[in-house]
């Protein structure tokens, strides 16, 4: 293999330009120069053949003997996994610009960018920079390191591991134990280790690993929250509600906790490109969200607790000022208010068949941690709604073929327009209407599926199946005062039951039906369950938080 990834740069008129350009990532990157679109093809065969990973394929709009998008359809059957990004003379830029918009929904291109006409145009650079970001950490994987994952067979609890290390960012490696890498790991970790085996942040070692485990080594455990604290608000859950509400709280001056059982960013964390997020017109993923958000609310104070979940919520003694006491298992926690955004869990399949293959190519989720090992096989997304439209795009970078598999008639109903378009322009997926997952098997892995169809079985070769099948709430675990409509969602508001109404008034929009919980994002009953929503109601709650926090204080102060 060669030592650094390429950036293939195809450009004639402004070639002088962009070869300066790019200069800028040479130590990093080989730089290789095509001068048209029958060169590039040349050019990109004879690199798979000498076993060069191609990063990026930059290309010039106008050439002598195509355009950008041509040179894009010729080469991503060769390279499917590499970025895409068409430079644009600023004088073509008004006769080029809607139809490279347009090539951006059909998946044709991840960009476009004017070509500089001067120094330090960092608005390039940054483009580029994200862009080849975005490759190294779902394609390339980390050239260094910060933690080692040392197992001896994928299970079910390896697979959560890998897929708990992808979302929160954290650059990592698996290792098989009887690799080179893994006994190295093995002995250093001494003779009482037991596997899975966790090489984690500083160095300690985590024998016998799990996601709970890892997670209170990376952000600290609940024990050493002081017994007599008692925190301005704690927040239940750390997808884009909770994190939203962190921020916002901790610097609007809050004493701030945020709880969550799994993955900073929930499941959105999970999303492998998000592109329909106010601010980023080239799109975002899940976990660089969730890992910018959560920096953003440390910085103003924030803390985090992660490993546990929550198990109740209980008002504190009488004789005491008014707070809640959250807790977690072993640990409680103090806080004057609650936001519960505990979000969704995804709901299981029911075939009892599959349930020894989890880990083993049946996944509940994206899993982009396993996404690279999908290459060559045929797999399987079940679900109609936008992360699982995301996922089946994101698989389709590697898998043979991808098929969507949805009880519905299609995709209109359930999933965004921008999803639906880029899926019918990815070759390699296809749409399955009417169809539910109803067995499956292989030796050791998963190899084939069942589907009924219209009640007809069609067994179909299946590498891989990931399960993002709509999603319950999860919250099962608070009081039966916190009130909660037929399907489980949390009540707020005018929503809440009129014969909970303190003087004929109801709570505030975001409360529950106990004054000082609030819900906020996909676990209250009535929320949009788009990331976008979910970030706006975490904002919004702040306020009425304090609002809360106001009352309490005049309540005390009358006293």
């Amino acid at each position: 293999m060669g030592e650094r990834p390429v950036i293939l740069l195809v450009t004639d008129t402004h070639r002088a330009t962009l070869l300066g350009e790019f200069q800028r990532y040479s130590r990093d990157y080989e730089i290789v120069p095509a001068t048209s679109g029958h060169d590039a093809e040349k050019v990109v065969a004879d690199l798979l053949r000498k076993g060069h990973q191609l990063a990026l394929v930059a290309v010039e709009h106008r050439l002598p003997d195509a355009d950008s998008l041509d040179v894009f359809r010729r080469l991503r059957p060769l390279v499917p996994t590499a970025r895409r990004i068409t430079l644009l003379a600023s004088e073509d830029f008004p006769d080029a610009a809607d139809t490279l918009r347009l090539a951006t929904l059909d998946n044709d291109l991840d960009a476009y960018l004017v070509i500089p006409r001067g120094l330090r145009d960092e608005e390039f650079h940054t483009a580029l920079v994200e862009t080849l970001s975005d490759w190294g950490w779902s394609v390339a994987g980390p050239v260094v390191a910060g933690v080692e994952l040392v197992y001896d067979r994928p299970d079910a609890n390896v697979a959560a591991l890998r897929d708990w290390l992808e979302r929160t960012g954290m650059p990592s490696r698996s290792h098989r134990a009887d690799s080179p890498e893994g006994r190295a790991i093995i002995e250093a970790a001494g003779p009482d280790a037991v596997l899975p085996l966790m090489r984690a942040f500083r160095g300690q070692f985590l024998s016998d690993a799990t996601v709970a485990k890892a997670a209170e080594a990376m952000y600290g455990g609940h024990d050493d929250i002081p017994a007599d604290q008692v925190a301005d608000v704690v927040i239940v859950g750390a997808g884009p509600a909770g994190l939203a509400a962190a921020v916002y709280a901790a610097s609007e001056g809050l004493s701030t906790i945020v709880v969550e059982s799994e993955a900073i960013g929930g499941q959105a964390g999970s999303s492998s490109m998000i592109r329909n997020y106010l601010g980023f017109p080239r799109g975002i993923s899940g976990m660089r969200l969730a890992q910018r958000a959560r920096t953003q609310a440390f910085r103003f104070g924030a803390r985090f607790y992660t490993g546990r979940p929550v198990t109740d919520i209980q008002d504190g003694p009488d004789d005491e000022p008014p707070h809640h006491h959250v807790f977690v298992r072993g640990a409680r926690i103090c806080a004057r208010a609650v936001v519960v955004a505990t979000g969704v869990a995804y709901r299981t399949l029911g075939v009892p068949a599959l349930d020894a293959y989890l880990g083993v190519g049946v996944h509940y989720g994206a899993a982009t941690a396993v996404a690279r090992e999908m290459k060559g096989r045929r797999v399987a997304v079940v679900g109609g709604g936008n992360s699982a439209g995301q996922a089946a795009i994101h698989l389709a970078k590697f898998a043979a073929h991808v098929s969507i598999v949805v009880r519905r008639a299609g995709l209109a109903d359930t999933m965004s327009e921008y999803l639906i378009r880029e899926i019918d322009a990815t070759v390699n997926i296809d749409v399955r209407p009417r169809s539910e997952v109803v067995g499956g098997g292989g030796d050791g892995r998963l190899e084939w599926l069942d589907l009924s169809v219209a009640g007809d079985v069609e067994r179909v070769e299946a590498g891989g199946l990931f399960l993002l099948l709509g999603a319950d709430p999860a919250c099962d675990w608070l009081p039966a005062r916190v009130r909660r409509d037929e399907a489980g969602f949390v009540q707020t508001g005018r929503d809440v039951p009129r014969e909970l109404w303190v003087d004929g008034l109801p709570p505030a929009s975001l409360e529950t039906a106990v004054p000082g919980i609030f819900a906020a994002g996909d676990i209250r009953a009535g929320s949009m369950k788009r990331v976008a929503a979910a970030t706006g109601e975490g904002a919004t709650v702040v306020a009425l938080v304090h609002e809360h926090l106001a009352e309490l204080r005049a309540a005390e102060f009358r006293a």
